[in-house]
């Protein structure tokens, strides 16, 4: 979910065109269409993460009943555990989808600043 971010300078460089080149291609309509797709990248991401961040505490939330019923069932320790590394994974992976959101934007930023208005976008 993460291709057209972890490319965006080839992606940048392979739709706008350079000064040789500029009168061919209609760079303003690039970028508005670039910073579709990856509005809709962040969105779709953030959701998915969300969900599973969601599905994640529901498993922990019943593993923690199950686990103080039956004190003594390793495993159900073990599993819950497992369930809370997973969540405070998923977590952390919401700060890592805004590290990667700030330097997409960046890169977007410096390359299209020339052919449209950010504020409009």
């Amino acid at each position: 979910m993460r291709d057209l971010d972890d490319n965006i300078i080839y992606a940048l460089n392979t739709s706008l065109p350079t000064e040789s080149f500029k009168g061919r291609s209609d760079p303003e309509n690039k970028c508005r269409e670039l910073h579709q797709q990856l509005a809709s990248g962040y969105i779709n991401r953030q959701e998915a993460i969300k969900k599973c961040i969601v599905v994640c505490a529901d498993n922990i939330k019943e593993l923690k009943e199950k686990r103080e019923k039956s004190t003594d069932d390793i495993g159900l320790n073990k599993q819950f555990k497992t369930e809370q590394r997973k969540l405070r994974l998923l977590q952390a992976e919401l700060s890592v989808e805004d590290i990667i959101r700030e330097r997409t934007q960046k890169t977007f930023r410096e390359r299209c600043r020339l052919f449209v208005n950010l504020d409009s976008l």
